[in-house]
């Protein structure tokens, strides 16, 4: 099946990876972290402002692709410190999967990320219409 890596404007610039591609109808979204449309790190040390910004850059993908979070079907997180960090991710997670069915989902703290300032990471999948 051909696949096509995206060049998405929508977020922040990438080195050494893309941010999307698209092989027939799936969507294949890169891990996304806590970087503004500038490549600046969000809410250092908090979860709550970490989260938001994940979860609006891949809200902008999405979109840039014409899609929203109703097409993603599953989706992995990287977390730092769950027992600290979860209550403010999950907060934060179901005002963007509040509807029933939700997709398929893991998350797996780990002890680092790509930055040390970053305390979250979500990579997804998701099927266009």
């Amino acid at each position: 099946m051909a696949h096509t890596i995206l060049d998405l404007k929508s977020v922040h610039p990438t080195r050494g990876y893309s941010h999307c591609a698209r092989a027939g109808n799936t969507l294949y979204i890169a891990g996304q972290v806590p970087l503004d449309d500038q490549g600046r790190v969000v809410g250092v040390r908090d979860m709550r402002k970490q989260a938001t910004q994940v979860f609006k850059n891949i809200g902008r993908i999405l979109k840039e692709v014409g899609a929203g979070f109703d097409n993603i079907v599953k989706w992995n997180g990287y977390m730092i410190d769950m027992d600290h960090n979860f209550p403010a991710y999950a907060e934060v997670r179901s005002k963007y999967f509040s509807k029933n069915p939700k997709p398929a989902a893991t998350l797996v703290e780990v002890k680092s990320l790509a930055l040390r300032e970053f305390l979250l990471e979500i990579e997804a999948i998701a099927v266009l219409d």
